[in-house]
């Protein structure tokens, strides 16, 4: 814990706002908590400023809960992704505030309220088939305090609903890019544009495609400068980003 955080802890301890031993508790789980078959990492907000983030894709749902339920007790945030319907109806019994957005595959728990940035993460679909994968950015970016917007189905085969938002594009501080097919919208917003774009490839399309490797290989080969690429349907990678660059922005 560095010099700020441990002040920080104190001052809550004088306010009355944590018992002596509740800090000290804190302390000791520092800076993980092991728990058997997970290492939580108690320590991440500290260093990061974002609560650890629990990828639900091969867990069960008790050891969902269990995780959640450890670092609710730290008073963390708790954002899950990759969540099927079975964890959610376990989640909700541990805490009735657990948000699902289904689309996203996302729970989420809000345990502090948020200041909001005043700049703008934008996202940005081609289809409609790419929502979910927007969603997950979305939900991502929303929890961790960025302002958010939503821009979807205005891909390259209709670029003239694009071209309609222009200045929806120009008063974002981050755009991210979501797109299957040919992936190529990303590049399009790349040239109109200046700020970063964040372009994510997914998994839509029929067989040439290749489960989205078409998609990927044309935003890594962007001609538009100023874009980078994630991985494929990797909407909470996108999401995070976005949100940290973002978040730089407001200290400009």
């Amino acid at each position: 814990m560095d010099r700020e955080s441990l002040k920080r802890l104190l001052e809550r301890v004088s306010r009355g706002e944590l018992k002596p031993d509740e800090a000290l508790d804190s302390l000791k789980h520092l800076p993980f908590e092991d728990i058997g078959f997970a290492h939580i990492d108690h320590h991440r907000e500290l260093r990061q400023g974002v609560p650890e983030v629990i990828y639900c894709e091969g867990k069960t749902p008790e050891q969902v809960v269990e995780i959640m339920e450890r670092m609710l007790s730290k008073g963390a945030d708790i954002l899950a992704t990759r969540v099927h319907s079975d964890i959610y109806q376990k989640v909700k019994l541990l805490d009735n505030r657990a948000y699902y957005n289904e689309l996203a595959r996302t729970i989420v728990i809000n345990n502090r309220p948020k200041v909001r940035t005043k700049g703008k993460v934008l996202i940005i679909t081609g289809g409609t088939s790419d929502i979910s994968v927007a969603e997950e950015a979305w939900v991502t970016a929303d929890i961790l305090g960025s302002t958010v917007g939503k821009l979807y189905d205005v891909g390259v085969a209709g670029i003239h609903r694009l071209f309609d938002n222009r200045e929806r594009l120009f008063s974002a501080r981050v755009i991210v890019v979501i797109a299957g097919m040919d992936g190529a919208l990303a590049s399009v917003i790349g040239g109109l544009v200046d700020k970063p774009v964040i372009a994510v490839p997914t998994s839509v399309g029929y067989g040439a495609s290749f489960g989205g490797i078409s998609a990927l290989l044309t935003m890594l080969n962007s001609c538009a400068p100023g874009v980078a690429t994630v991985n494929i349907d990797n909407g909470f990678g996108a999401g995070y980003l976005a949100h940290i660059i973002n978040e730089l922005g407001e200290k400009v």
